[in-house]
């Protein structure tokens, strides 16, 4: 019985681990299909992937499918905002 429960566990935990990561980001052409739902905009991130990772979190907090990325700034302490689509 415990070893059906940890099996139970670690495939939910590997279930919502897939659905965290499935909002991508999009092309201006890939947006055909959905609406813009708002924008997201982030901070204190320390290069390009961190502070695209930042924004595809705030996405994925809003309940968005995907994302495009507006701007882009900052040296050391990165800015940014993207529009999210639902």
């Amino acid at each position: 019985m415990k070893k059906y429960l940890v099996m139970l566990a670690a495939a939910s935990l590997a279930g919502a681990s897939f659905a965290a990561w499935s909002i991508e980001s999009l092309t201006n052409g890939d947006t055909s299909q959905l609406r813009p739902a708002g924008t997201v905009q982030v901070s204190g991130a320390r290069n390009l992937d961190d502070l695209q990772d930042k924004l595809a979190e705030k996405a994925r907090e809003q309940g968005a499918k995907g994302y495009v990325v507006n701007s882009a700034s900052g040296d050391d302490n990165m800015f940014g905002t993207a529009t999210i689509y639902k």
